[in-house]
């Protein structure tokens, strides 16, 4: 670097993580932006693997770029991440994982974004690998100048940010060296507070965090109580520099979606009972100060059950939840006035006193869990002379008015476009086109009350046609196509009708999608069809003889007057 003050010092706090080190570094020492704008500064943790060594050896590689401190293990990244800014000289840092790694032009591309809009901290485009699961809402495209609060930036709360330098030292932000987990939190949410800009850049891939073989990543290894202790400082932290309203209710919301119900998921039925109650009273803690109804309304009803599950001290009820919806799926949908409830535990119990808006579907799309419950119970053919009608009944995951619901079944034309074509149903556009309503339905109550039964008759039209077999279910204010899964069930053999000079045959098949599809084709022309296309043929090379004699004439005229 020749004394020049670097663009962009990376911070990597390193810990036991062999081979993925050396990848990381590569991509580091690789970075177009060019080792003479670049400072790395990396801090062995008191590693215990090969880690330390390659920290050496990419120093000698590397001198003047790559700075290596050692110091004793700590427990975590917040003590070396801090470490490594009180030697930073960057204009910007940039902090990475150390069993992560970059695209070759991330850091040039992050600068230069920063340089062209003046910003305060930009937010590269970052996937997963490996499965690791990485938030994609703020990607969608290039921006700017993106809000803290009217974006889904507090779903990506990871330091993996460019940040001016002078901005931390101004605010002097560090990391929690106490927190087990999510230290970087508290620093990227003031840094964004703080911010005179934030931008993102979307349109080329910056960051590939790695899930490791081993899931040895700290974050998967804290365990409950951990997290719910860091989530709760992170909360107060948040509070005390977002004040009570919208904005802080934009950034909360994250928690109690993201580390709240992470603490509710799967495995708490199995717990013991002490510890989920020590879980529900903390939940319950944050919730009494920060649950608003804003937060409430804007998270999806999976999520927002659970919590208010726990909030209600309902440690029976919330199990249940949980261990029901493992097994059978998601609960059927109560449908009453034009609005729409999940059936799930503790719906309208007394005992447990939660509003009705609790389980209400509130401007959410659930496509996954109508599919989930869609299901061919019995279908055949109901024949009347040359009239042939495909009957089916079909058990939709809605009870109550399900007729007023608007549960219709039809055959619709082809296929599904393929940005639909996945294992769920998908929501309709506002005003989009439906097949015309066509044949008998009658919907009933299951048997078991859980959800409703739909009986349709759909007379076949004199086609050549493959149409799906899909159930249109309006629900909480959106119209949702289904398509009916037919895989593993019995489907009735084909059969022939029509008239005898001009017959058709019917076909109830599953397709490769595991869908039930009705084709209908004409078996072969009729009689009076061959005469009239032989004549049509005839007809044809009449004409075409006729107007080459005119043009052999016209031309034989011009050619004796010349």
């Amino acid at each position: 670097m020749n004394g020049a003050v670097p663009d962009v010092t990376v911070v990597v706090a390193v810990y036991n993580t062999m081979p993925y080190l050396t990848e990381c570094l590569n991509s580091l020492v690789g970075q177009s932006i060019g080792r003479d704008r670049l400072e790395i500064v990396a801090v062995d943790d008191g590693s215990t693997d090969d880690s330390g060594r390659e920290l050496d050896r990419f120093a000698a590689l590397y001198p003047d770029t790559v700075k290596v401190l050692h110091q004793p293990n700590s427990g975590g990244p917040a003590a070396p991440s801090n470490r490594a800014l009180e030697v930073a000289t960057g204009r910007y840092v940039y902090f990475i994982g150390s069993d992560d790694y970059l695209g070759e032009e991330a850091l040039e591309r992050m600068v230069k974004c920063a340089d062209r809009n003046d910003s305060d901290v930009v937010v590269g485009k970052m996937v997963g690998t490996n499965g690791r699961y990485v938030h994609q809402a703020l990607y969608k495209e290039n921006d700017p100048d993106v809000s803290l609060y009217d974006s889904a930036l507090p779903f990506t709360l990871a330091n993996t940010k460019l940040f001016r330098r002078d901005l931390v030292e101004k605010h002097k932000l560090r990391f929690p060296e106490h927190l087990p987990v999510g230290s970087d939190q508290p620093f990227t949410i003031e840094a964004c507070v703080r911010a005179r800009k934030i931008s993102v850049v979307a349109d080329y891939i910056c960051y590939f965090a790695v899930k490791r073989g081993d899931a040895s990543n700290i974050t998967y290894r804290a365990d409950h109580l951990a997290r719910l202790r860091a989530a709760a400082e992170i909360m107060d932290f948040t509070a005390g520099l977002i004040e009570a309203g919208p904005k802080r209710d934009a950034v909360l919301r994250r928690h109690f979606t993201w580390e709240l119900a992470k603490l509710v998921q799967d495995d708490f039925p199995t717990l013991d009972r002490e510890l989920q109650r020590q879980l529900c009273a903390g939940i319950a803690r944050l919730a009494d100060t920060y649950f608003t109804d804003g937060i409430r309304d804007a998270m999806d009803v999976k999520r927002r059950v659970r919590i208010a599950l726990a909030h209600a001290g309902a440690v029976d009820a919330l199990s249940e939840a949980i261990s029901a919806e493992q097994e059978h799926g998601a609960p059927p949908f109560v449908v009453e006035g034009g609005r729409a409830y999940a059936r799930y535990p503790g719906f309208r119990d007394p005992l447990i006193g939660l509003p009705d808006r609790v389980y209400e579907l509130i401007e959410e799309s659930v496509p996954g869990r109508l599919a989930q419950g869609t299901e061919l119970l019995a279908s055949d053919w109901e024949q009347q002379g040359d009239r042939l009608a495909y009957t089916a009944s079909v058990r939709v995951p809605v009870v109550g008015q399900a007729d007023a619901a608007g549960a219709v079944l039809r055959l619709a034309r082809g296929a599904m476009p393929k940005s639909a074509d996945k294992p769920g149903a998908r929501r309709l556009k506002v005003g989009h086109a439906l097949p015309a309503p066509v044949g008998e339905m009658r919907v009933e109550p299951a048997r078991d009350g859980a959800a409703s039964v739909l009986h349709a008759r759909v007379p076949l039209e004199y086609v050549t046609a493959r149409r799906g077999v899909r159930v249109y279910l309006d629900l909480a204010g959106r119209t949702y196509e289904i398509p009916v899964r037919g895989a593993g069930l019995p489907m009735p053999l084909a059969r022939r009708w029509g008239r005898d000079d001009d017959p058709y045959r019917a076909s109830a098949i599953v397709n490769d999608k595991g869908r039930v599809v009705i084709d209908t084709a004409q078996l072969y022309p009729p009689k009076r069809t061959l005469v009239r296309r032989a004549l049509g043929r005839l007809a044809r090379k009449v004409k075409s003889r006729s107007v080459g004699s005119k043009s052999n004439g016209s031309k034989k005229s011009k050619s004796n007057g010349s």
